[in-house]
């Protein structure tokens, strides 16, 4: 593995673990180290209304109704510079309690669909991840639903790409 070239893992686990975080039984185990990526790309983040622990620690004023949600959905916007606000001293201000979505996240996704993200410092940690020799079918049938999906998003396409393979219902 080069220099600039970041273990993804082995293939087979990450697509277990990210089935797992998908369906909200757990969270992504990403080795982010000290990577905020995804912190400081200008995402607004979802928080549903039974994620209590994370809502009571984030100033009301911070949250918005989530356009086309039911009553209760938010977003957590993101400051002037692009920043979550929760972000302090390059770090969750809030990450024990941080939201489904943060927990979920995997930048790896885009890596295994084969999908340029729409954010260029994530694209530029994507592109590093390299996974282990296994799982090559798996991986290939991944990038051939990313290349047939037709989603508003990079990250749509590459949760849906994960999904299909998984045998998700389709949406």
């Amino acid at each position: 593995m080069g220099d600039d070239e970041l273990d993804a893992g082995d293939f087979g686990s990450w697509l277990v673990e990210m089935d797992g975080a998908l369906r909200g039984e757990r969270a992504a185990g990403v080795p982010c180290g000290t990577c905020t990526a995804c912190c400081t790309s200008a995402q607004f983040v979802h928080i549903g209304p039974e994620e209590t622990a994370t809502l009571a620690r984030i100033p009301p004023a911070l949250l918005f109704p989530a356009p086309r949600m039911p009553k209760g959905h938010v977003l957590l916007g993101y400051d002037e510079r692009g920043h979550c606000p929760m972000l302090a001293d390059g770090r969750c201000s809030i990450y024990e309690h941080r939201p489904r979505a943060c927990r979920t996240y995997d930048c790896r996704i885009f890596a295994a669909a084969g999908i340029e993200p729409d954010q260029p410092l994530i694209a530029e940690r994507s592109r590093r991840w390299r996974f282990g020799a296994d799982g090559t079918e798996q991986r290939a049938a991944i990038r051939a639903a990313a290349a047939s999906l037709d989603a508003p998003t990079a990250t749509e396409r590459a949760v849906r790409a994960v999904e299909a393979v998984l045998g998700y219902p389709k949406r």
